[in-house]
């Protein structure tokens, strides 16, 4: 049986390494309902190159214009000029932003269903 020391002793190394390697925590948490990996997303913004368009934050790119700058996007109303900013409408944009508003300069890059979602659970933590 161990003693109340040595179990202090236990318990305070297993908080310190928690500290040292970042703890439990494993980045910004989407709003509740929200579904999808946040920091998948923020990795599949790399893959496929938003940042060359778009200002993420998190994500290393270019200081650019061409496409809105994506800060506080997770508590704005709308997106897309006219969509109420909530997950599946944050999906149909970037998987398919021609669906929605044919004239505009985002491309279709083949996003898939899944990436969509990540991305999307990574941009609504963006506040």
């Amino acid at each position: 049986m161990r003693t109340p020391r040595r179990f202090g002793l236990a318990a305070l190394a297993a908080i310190a390494a928690l500290t040292l390697l970042g703890g439990c925590d494993s980045g910004p948490r989407p709003p509740v309902g929200v579904q999808g990996d946040p920091q998948r997303g923020k990795l599949a913004l790399t893959q496929y190159a938003c940042h060359s368009c778009h200002t993420i934050p998190g994500v290393v790119g270019g200081d650019v214009t061409v496409g809105r700058p994506l800060d506080g996007i997770g508590k704005r109303r709308f997106i897309a000029g006219g969509l109420l900013n909530n997950q599946p409408n944050l999906m149909r944009w970037i998987r398919d932003p021609q669906s929605v508003y044919a004239e505009t300069a985002m491309p279709k890059l083949g996003v898939t269903e899944r990436d969509a979602r990540d991305i999307s659970a990574y941009l609504l933590t963006l506040d």
